[in-house]
């Protein structure tokens, strides 16, 4: 596969939140926006700004690093990645010793419910893995809203839920498919609830659901 066709780190995360919110814009070309998307943006850009290398003690920080795996057909920007001195890891050009990436994801909100967020940054080091001939055994999300790390261990269990995503997201790419909605509580939250409509899924059929908003007996 070429690497115009892989899909970016970030379909890992918005496939696993909804599928369909994922095929409508990637598929359908779908876009929107609302206050949670456009602070998470933000937060981004500021993490991003300071795109420069610097070493804290023992601790390199690298921002806006950019990432890829062949086995996996994926590519994509860790948010900051720790490079944390280790006698186990790698060497890094232009400095002594060796060290142990540690990727850390940023996001705006509080720890969801599902594995989204962990899948994405499971997935952040698995192409750093790659790249770098190492094993990375953890990382870290870092949430806006909790002003906290959470710390993340990547398993084997996380790393096939990583591997399966991947796999249901190239399935959709090859028949052009876009799920039926899916009703949860991330869709009062969802920039293109508008476009989805997931509240039809609800209703026994489209005249039903017409009858009730018009009004019509």
């Amino acid at each position: 596969m070429n690497e115009e066709e892989f899909v970016l780190l970030s379909d890992i995360h918005d496939y696993s939140i909804c599928p369909r919110r994922w095929a409508l814009r990637t598929l359908e070309n779908e876009s929107g926006e609302n206050w949670r998307t456009i602070d998470g943006t933000n937060m981004h850009l500021r993490v991003h700004d300071a795109k420069q290398t610097e070493k804290r003690g023992d601790i390199i920080i690298m921002r806006a690093l950019k990432v890829c795996s062949h086995s996996l057909c994926i590519t994509g920007e860790c948010d900051a990645v720790e490079m944390h001195r280790d006698k186990n890891g790698v060497e890094i050009i232009g400095y002594e010793g060796k060290y142990l990436p540690f990727p850390i994801e940023y996001k705006r909100g509080v720890e969801p419910q599902n594995n989204c967020d962990r899948r994405q940054l499971c997935a952040q080091a698995m192409c750093l893995e790659e790249m770098l001939l190492c094993h990375i055994e953890c990382g870290a999300l870092f949430y806006g809203e909790m002003h906290r790390r959470v710390n993340v261990n990547f398993t084997d269990e996380l790393r096939e839920e990583v591997r399966q995503t991947l796999k249901e997201i190239f399935s959709l790419l090859r028949v052009k498919n876009v799920p039926k909605p899916v009703v949860n509580s991330f869709c009062d939250q969802c920039a293109l609830k508008d476009i989805c409509l997931p509240a039809l899924e609800k209703k026994q059929n489209v005249r039903g659901y017409l009858q009730k908003y018009l009004g019509e007996n």
